[in-house]
């Protein structure tokens, strides 16, 4: 199964009606429902009781549609029950530490699969590194089963697990980490460092945002609708890029018929690493 192409994911709290009617409409790549932190603890049965009516509506203009649940076992065990179903595609894993963690819920969700008649692997995971712990086990979080499709680090989680605040010293290295690991194993790297809770600020989010595509990021999580816009654009390919990437590609055509595999372009020497890259920046502007 392909990996996705989620420049932006947009937070939902899933109890709150206003914000699922209008969230097909900002634009974002993937909705996330939420169960877990953004709804109080006495709404959350009723925010998994509306899930169905929720994913069919955020789904209006086809974005993906995931689903977090919460941690703990009990309150796990009822949200997976209520987010294993048709139109799903895939479930956010909050403070996820280890790959036994993810192996469980994903044999949770294959039984559920077969007894409901649903595709079996079609729902992916998105984990979630939010303790210090954790750090220590990403590949083996990253490779722990076929379902894992993306990896991001909770910023807010992890400063307070380590008993700091969300700033980019603390943050630099765990979202490296989780890139790293993530690109690996084949995984979508999601993230930015800084926090998640900024989105007043749209010029200080857009140079976040852009310095984390950079670094290798492919997307980023929203809590806000306006940090959408911003995601969507700095984790696609500008014009510029797209001009020298395919300015890259004519030189290497040209290159090959000379025999060879190392050129020069505008007083830059450009050798098979530097073409792949430009390879793969209009594969992704292909996939708009």
């Amino acid at each position: 199964m392909s990996v996705p192409r989620w420049k932006s994911l947009l937070f939902v709290p899933a109890h709150v009606s206003r914000f699922v009617e209008t969230a097909h409409e900002r634009g974002a790549d993937g909705i996330i429902l939420d169960l877990e932190d953004s709804v109080p603890q006495h709404q959350k049965g009723e925010a998994r009781r509306q899930l169905p009516q929720s994913v069919a509506k955020v789904a209006r203009k086809d974005a993906s549609v995931l689903v977090r649940v919460n941690r703990g076992l009990r309150a796990l065990a009822v949200d997976l029950d209520a987010a294993v179903m048709a139109g799903v595609d895939a479930l956010v894993l909050p403070k996820t530490d280890s790959a036994e963690w993810v192996l469980e819920i994903a044999n949770a969700v294959s039984e559920l699969e077969r007894e409901r008649n649903l595709p079996l692997g079609h729902i992916r995971f998105l984990a979630q590194i939010e303790t210090p712990g954790a750090l220590q086990r990403l590949t083996a979080i990253a490779s722990a089963h076929p379902r894992m499709v993306a990896m991001a680090l909770g910023p807010e989680d992890f400063s307070v697990a380590v008993g700091g605040s969300p700033e980019f010293d603390l943050l630099l290295m765990p979202n490296l980490s989780v890139l790293f690991a993530a690109r690996a194993a084949g995984l979508l790297p999601l993230g930015f460092i800084g926090s998640i809770g900024e989105f007043s600020d749209t010029y200080k989010i857009r140079e976040t945002a852009a310095h984390a595509r950079r670094l290798g990021f492919a997307g980023a999580l929203a809590v806000h609708p306006t940090q959408v816009a911003v995601f969507n654009e700095a984790f696609s390919p500008s014009a510029e890029e797209l001009k020298w990437a395919r300015d890259v590609i004519a030189a290497e055509n040209d290159a090959a018929t000379r025999g060879l595999s190392a050129f020069s372009l505008n007083g830059k020497m450009i050798d098979p690493p530097v073409v792949r890259r430009a390879h793969e920046i209009l594969a992704l502007a292909s996939n708009y």
